[in-house]
């Protein structure tokens, strides 16, 4: 779990969070659902209950009826795996 800034989630959000980052850091806009699914090899019902479980604990936001439109709430520095891939946490994405 997070310790910083209060932010606690469990090892599998941390997992969802840092590829919600990553991939909006390589391709310059946030995955969609199908982009999870694959990556995680799991159902679509199990990556959109992760999405509304990180939304309603506050980690994301979307705008409705908007694809792509996930929104990490979180300082980057506070999610895990960034400073194994060596990505430089200064640049707003």
């Amino acid at each position: 779990m997070s310790q910083k800034s209060g932010a606690r989630f469990t090892e599998k959000q941390g997992h969802y969070l840092a590829f919600i980052y990553t991939y909006a850091h390589m391709f310059g806009r946030p995955p969609a659902e199908t982009d999870m699914q694959r990556h995680f090899r799991v159902s679509p019902p199990s990556v959109h209950q992760m999405i509304v479980t990180l939304e309603r604990n506050g980690f994301i936001r979307r705008q409705p009826g908007v694809p792509r439109s996930i929104e990490i709430l979180l300082p980057p520095e506070n999610l895990p795996i960034l400073e194994w891939l060596g990505i430089k946490t200064s640049k707003s994405l």
